[in-house]
């Protein structure tokens, strides 16, 4: 396998399960001792989120673009970026490096379209859902992605910074999750993009009367099957 080079601690909270996820896959499919070749650049969230309430995406980009080169340098066969938010800058980081970029929304759209489905709703930051960067990927693979209204926009980004980056897992917030689920599902969504790397430690399939799909869990067997490539 080609070593995966991750760009993570964005949050780490969830870097984390993209790590065990990785390595729990590579162990059920080699058995033994395996695990995942992985180069982890783990980045101050602060420093990131900071840049993110500013609007300063060139600064953040290059940031993680610097990052991206280290990795590559360091023996990284491929990158992976373990947020979804983060990948407004995609095109600055694939433009910093040679290897493969694998992109969350690419891997995301893959699975909504071998389920059949063409319709779904994005749940996210506030920056993931307002923010073209993410539906328009989604577009480019022929999928319509609808976003909450405002109230359930700002319930969703509030749990995700005050609650799901800081590790804290309420059943109250799980509740107002799956309410804007039930909405948008009312609303003709067919499908629910957990578009939020921290939202899979809250929602899970079984909180959505539709199919859900975890990017996270589909850009690890992504980078994987690249991997080994």
């Amino acid at each position: 396998m080609k070593t995966i080079g991750v760009l993570g601690g964005m949050s780490w909270e969830s870097s984390l399960d993209w790590y065990r996820m990785a390595n729990e896959q590579v162990r059920d499919r080699l058995g033994g001792f395996h695990s995942a070749p992985i180069l982890l650049d783990s980045l101050d969230f602060a420093e990131i989120e900071a840049l993110q309430a500013a609007g300063d995406w060139g600064a953040a980009g290059r940031v993680l673009a610097d990052h991206a080169r280290g990795l590559e340098r360091a023996g990284a066969g491929l990158v992976v970026l373990c947020t979804n938010t983060m990948h407004l800058v995609a095109d600055q980081i694939t433009d910093a490096i040679t290897i493969p970029f694998i992109h969350i929304g690419d891997t995301t759209a893959e699975a909504i379209t071998a389920a059949g489905l063409s319709k779904v709703a994005l749940l996210g930051t506030a920056f993931t859902m307002e923010k073209p960067f993410y539906r328009d990927r989604l577009a480019a693979h022929g999928i319509i992605a609808s976003i909450p209204d405002d109230e359930d926009r700002a319930t969703v980004h509030r749990i995700i910074y005050d609650e799901l980056v800081q590790g804290i897992i309420d059943e109250d917030s799980r509740q107002a999750y799956r309410e804007v689920i039930g909405r948008l599902v009312e609303e003709g969504a067919e499908g629910i993009i957990l578009g939020c790397t921290e939202i899979e430690l809250l929602v899970s399939r079984a909180d959505s009367p539709v199919p859900v799909f975890p990017t996270t869990a589909l850009h690890v067997a992504a980078a994987l099957a690249a991997a080994d490539e």
